[in-house]
């Protein structure tokens, strides 16, 4: 277990150059906000945040957050154009874009590094006008509460999080975030103490004190905010999975947990994978991540209308032009034939409805329990042919989100899963159509 964590340290923790030429890069870009800050009255001040500011980022995959924080005066109109124009001229040397969580903020690509100009209020604890406004409060705990080396015990979990595919609490990952990591190692005390912990947790096992009852598969409280349940953004399924990896590591610790182990499809199951594919104008990716998510939840459902079973689904976009939604189908092709189940003959009225409605079907009888049948040929048994149809003729009424109608419209393709896909849909197929050999202990 140590050496295997000794190497996990190596690739977490930042050199002393990389430190160097990280404090370099933001202090440059603190310096552009602030200049740009100081031609409006409504700000307060401007002040480093995030992973860079508590020391806990990892080694070649730091994220730098700049906070602009304003008067608790400012209406909500103004309070996001000064926030979005301070972003977007201070990094305008860098193509920058908007975001969106509560309140757009924008963000940039500099030097490989993601930055990120949000704006918050400058509040007393607890009264928070926005979600931002706790960042500064975090910062501080954080600060407070943590010596360097259990600064990287949080790097270790970070790294480890990462490795299994569960890193990043924004809407295309829902999984376990930052802050999130800080707060485990501060609970539990260190990377070990967590996965421990995590190894026996149950179903809405509760950490902190909440000020009250959270419906959540994991409910992780906020040292500084009581009411808030950081579990919340954290989907079942990757709770499920931090359980099982941290039972798996702790039986028989592999680097691979830190490195990540990369996944093929499994060709068995490709071919009764159907993958519906079409491109889109630009967006920022939590806007269309949301609504590739949902389009694919629709489109599931109505696949399950239509009598297809559905084993597992997955949305992916690459965040520039491409998105698709992915099911994969007991049965890409089912039998012509569907059996209906009618009311028992007791029921008058309702047998005589029934009776009515299925009058032209190929068969019709009462079963031995008196029940009434009838068998019908099914529309479309090919799930290409059921998603094609759906999507050229009932598009308005299938449950997609209104955001990605339009592009759908323009035109997409409904591919089977053995058929030539872009990188970022090859992963997804992967994840959908394998087993992860990390938290399975498969090694497969």
């Amino acid at each position: 277990m140590n050496q295997i964590l000794e190497q996990a340290r190596k690739i977490a923790i930042p050199t002393i150059q990389e430190e160097k030429e990280t404090r370099e890069l933001a202090d440059m870009l603190l310096k552009q906000v602030r200049g740009e800050a100081a031609k409006y009255a409504q700000v307060v001040t401007v002040e480093l945040g995030g992973s860079y500011a508590k020391g806990t980022w990892l080694r070649k995959q730091m994220d730098l957050d700049i906070f602009v924080k304003m008067k608790t005066d400012t209406d909500d109109k103004t309070f996001e154009k000064i926030g979005t124009e301070i972003g977007r001229s201070s990094l305008k040397k860098f193509k920058p874009y908007l975001r969106y969580s509560e309140h757009p903020y924008v963000e940039a690509k500099v030097n490989e590094t993601r930055v990120n100009v949000v704006p918050c209020y400058d509040v007393t604890a607890g009264q928070w006008k926005s979600a931002a406004d706790r960042s500064s409060f975090h910062t501080r705990f954080i600060l407070e509460n943590m010596d360097q080396d259990k600064k990287n015990e949080v790097r270790l979990l970070k790294k480890f999080l990462k490795g299994v595919g569960i890193y990043g609490a924004e809407i295309a990952r829902e999984g376990f975030g930052g802050y999130v990591a800080e707060v485990l190692v501060y609970n539990y005390g260190s990377f070990i103490g967590v996965l421990e912990a995590a190894s026996n947790f149950m179903q809405g096992h509760v950490i902190g004190n909440p000020a009250k009852k959270f419906e959540t598969f994991l409910v992780l409280i906020d040292p500084i905010d009581n009411n808030r349940n950081l579990g919340t953004a954290i989907s079942a399924q990757n709770v499920a999975r931090f359980i099982l990896a941290s039972r798996v590591f702790l039986k028989k610790p592999s680097i691979a947990f830190f490195n990540g182990k990369e996944r093929s499809p499994n060709a068995k199951n490709l071919k009764n994978t159907i993958i519906v594919r079409f491109s889109y104008k630009w967006r920022s990716p939590d806007i269309i991540w949301g609504q590739v998510k949902r389009g694919t939840t629709s489109l599931a459902g109505q696949l399950t209308l239509g009598g297809f079973e559905v084993i597992r689904k997955t949305a992916v976009t690459d965040e520039k032009s491409e998105a698709a939604m992915i099911f994969l189908l007991r049965l890409p092709v089912i039998e012509k034939f569907l059996v209906k189940n009618g009311p028992d003959i007791y029921r008058k009225a309702d047998s005589e409805n029934f009776i009515s409605k299925n009058s032209k079907n190929i068969m019709t009888w009462v079963d031995e329990n008196g029940r009434i049948l009838s068998m019908q040929k099914r529309e479309l048994e090919d799930a290409k042919k059921f998603l094609d149809h759906l999507l050229k003729k009932n598009l308005a009424k299938s449950g997609v989100p209104e955001g990605i109608i339009p592009d759908i419209r323009r035109g997409f393709r409904i591919l089977y899963g053995n058929q030539p896909i872009s990188k970022s849909i090859k992963k997804a197929l992967a994840d959908v159509t394998s087993t992860d050999g990390l938290i399975f202990g498969t090694n497969k």
